[in-house]
C-alpha cells in the first residue's frame, strides 16, 4: 500500500517543479544595467521605472541600402525581442534576403542616462562584427526624445557607424512622453487657497447634510447643517445692508402708502364722527 502513496507523492513533486519552471520561463527578463548585480544607481533605477510603460510595445523599422543590404530591425524597451530564445536580445536585425538574425544589443548589458528632455538607452554585448570594427561586439544606441501626448512613435534608424576601428554603434531614435520632464504647476497661491476653501465648504455641507438626515433624522431645510445659525446670520446681514445702503432718513414717510392698518384706523374715526353726542 505504500507504493501507490509513494508514486502519488513523486507525481505531485514533479508537477510542482514543472509549474515552477514554466512560470520562471514565462516571466520576461528586464534590463540589467552594466556592472555587478543590483549595482544600479538611484538615477538609473528611476529611469528604468520611467521606461516601464513602453515595455509591452514592439517597434520595427526597415532599412534598405542598395541591392545588397535590406534589413528589418526589431526593438523592445527592456524586454527580449524573442523570449523563447533566451538570448537577451533587445534589438535584433533580420536580413530580409536570407532571414538571418543578428543581435545588435542585449538587455543584460544596458546603460541608461538622461538630459532635460531626453533619455539615452544603450544595449551593449551584441553579436560580434565580422570584418568591421576589429570584430568587437555590436551595440545599439536609442535616443528617446520628449513628445508630450504620445506614448511612443517615430522609431527609426539614423545611422550605423562601422568605419572606425573601435566603438562602433547603431543609432536609433524615437519620440515618447516618458522622456518629458514633469510639468510645473501653474496655480498661484490664491488659487490653491481658493480650491482648499471650496473643498472644505463642500465637505462641511455634504457631511453635515448626511449627519442631519441619517443621525438626527431632520427633514426639509432642517437637513442643512446649523440651519438656525445661518438663517439668523442671513437676517443680520440683510438688516446691515438695509441700514448701510438706505438712501433716505429712517423716519421719513414712505412715498407711497398702501392700504394698511393705520389708514383703516384713521378712516374709521372719520366715519364715526356723526355718532358722537351733540
Amino acid at each position: 500500500m505504500s507504493s501507490p502513496c509513494h508514486t502519488s507523492a513523486v507525481l505531485v513533486v514533479f508537477v510542482a517543479l514543472a509549474v515552477g519552471v514554466g512560470a520562471e520561463q514565462s516571466k520576461e527578463r528586464s534590463c540589467d544595467v552594466v556592472g555587478e548585480k543590483n549595482s544600479e544607481s538611484q538615477m538609473e533605477r528611476a529611469l528604468l521605472k520611467k521606461l516601464e510603460p513602453l515595455s509591452e510595445m514592439r517597434f520595427n523599422v526597415t532599412a534598405e541600402k542598395g541591392e545588397t543590404e535590406n534589413y528589418v530591425y526589431h526593438f523592445r524597451v527592456c524586454r527580449e525581442v524573442n523570449s523563447t530564445l533566451h538570448d537577451f536580445g533587445g534589438l535584433v536585425q533580420t536580413d530580409r534576403q536570407n532571414g538571418k538574425t543578428t543581435v545588435i544589443g542585449r538587455i543584460n548589458e544596458t546603460q541608461v542616462f538622461n538630459g532635460s528632455d531626453w533619455i539615452m538607452l544603450i544595449y551593449k554585448g551584441g553579436d560580434s562584427y565580422g570584418s568591421h570594427c576589429s570584430g568587437e561586439k555590436r551595440r545599439a544606441v536609442i535616443m528617446i526624445s520628449c513628445k508630450r501626448g504620445v506614448t511612443a512613435s517615430s522609431f527609426s534608424i539614423i545611422s550605423e557607424e562601422r568605419e572606425k576601428e573601435q566603438e562602433c554603434f547603431y543609432l536609433f531614435e524615437m519620440d515618447s512622453s516618458v522622456a518629458c520632464p514633469a510639468e510645473d504647476s501653474h496655480l498661484s497661491v490664491g488659487s490653491i487657497l481658493l480650491i482648499t476653501f471650496a473643498s472644505l465648504i463642500s465637505v462641511y455641507i455634504i457631511g453635515g447634510f448626511l449627519y442631519q438626515r441619517l443621525v438626527v433624522g431632520a427633514k426639509g431645510m432642517e437637513q442643512f447643517p446649523h440651519f438656525a445659525f445661518w438663517q439668523d446670520l442671513g437676517n443680520l446681514v440683510a438688516d446691515g445692508c438695509d441700514f448701510v445702503c438706505r438712501s433716505k432718513p429712517r423716519n421719513a414717510p414712505a412715498a407711497y402708502r398702501g392700504v394698511g392698518d393705520d389708514q383703516l384706523g384713521e378712516e374709521s374715526e372719520e366715519r364715526d364722527d356723526h355718532l358722537l353726542p351733540m
